[in-house]
């Protein structure tokens, strides 16, 4: 809801701004795609890592 206040703002202060960020927004969302895939990927390698990892102390912690 604060998005679309800031942007009714926006389009009254500024229109042809408003605009190109109406249409610019899906095509950076679009290119930003790929980048959020990765960071999760990167993400659950890095939890995989720690499991194995940490997975000796949690099997003694367990005895």
């Amino acid at each position: 809801m604060v998005k679309f206040f800031l942007f009714c703002i926006l389009l009254v202060l500024c229109w042809p701004l408003a605009l190109a960020a109406l249409v610019l927004y899906p095509l950076v969302w679009l290119f930003l795609l790929p980048f959020r895939v990765v960071g999760i990927a990167v993400g659950g390698v890095l939890e995989l890592v720690s499991a194995i990892i940490f997975l000796p102390s949690r099997l003694l912690r367990g005895i």
